[in-house]
């Protein structure tokens, strides 16, 4: 008898994936918490946060996952060709750290532990990312009166990153942490579409 092949729909897929990364930053989070209890404990949030930013990046990059799945290199090999990439951008406590992530092997977990680590200072120092989508490209004064509207708003100091999205016709799409605000063009004649199915 044939064997049959189960078919996985578009939805199941994503499902599958979204379940993937929510348990990548289960594993992740207790090594977040622990590095940002030592970076707290240093008075160093920023430093910690540059070091996770270059070892993630590092870790993200197509050539050096290549080069670490080669199955002939030891654990120490890796970790060796790994931080000689990193040169002196990670202080020797970063080492260590990056050294334990990969006797664990979870030194993949990088990118989810620095997002998280970034999550805790941020709550830490009172502060709110902000992604903007504008229409068209913001001036100086337009950015500064959005982003003191969003620090009235959320009762935080806010850090925008700014992109342009010609789709959105006009105006502007926020988000903030799990907080979406939609007053683009787009967003209205969605929604315009939604209420006339009714």
């Amino acid at each position: 008898m044939p064997r049959r092949t189960r078919i996985c729909s578009p939805r199941s897929r994503s499902s599958f994936k979204a379940r993937e990364i929510a348990e990548q930053i289960t594993v992740a989070r207790p090594y977040a918490e622990a590095v940002f209890a030592l970076a707290r404990e240093q008075n160093a949030l920023p430093v910690w946060s540059e070091m996770l930013r270059v070892a993630a990046g590092i870790a993200a990059d197509a050539r050096m996952l290549e080069a670490l799945d080669n199955p002939k290199l030891s654990v120490a090999a890796r970790e060796s060709l790994f931080l000689s990439v990193a040169g002196d951008k990670l202080n020797a406590d970063a080492k260590s750290f990056v050294r334990v992530l990969f006797e664990a092997g979870r030194f993949g977990l990088l990118p989810q532990i620095r997002e998280l680590f970034d999550a805790l200072k941020d709550q830490t120092e009172g502060v709110a990312r902000a992604r903007i989508s504008s229409a068209f490209p913001l001036d100086d004064a337009q950015l500064a009166r959005l982003t003191a509207a969003l620090q009235k708003r959320f009762g935080k100091k806010i850090e925008a990153t700014v992109s342009v999205n010609p789709d959105l016709i006009g105006g502007a799409k926020v988000i903030v942490g799990d907080t979406v605000i939609d007053a683009s063009v787009q967003g209205e004649l969605q929604s315009m579409k939604s209420q006339l199915r009714v």
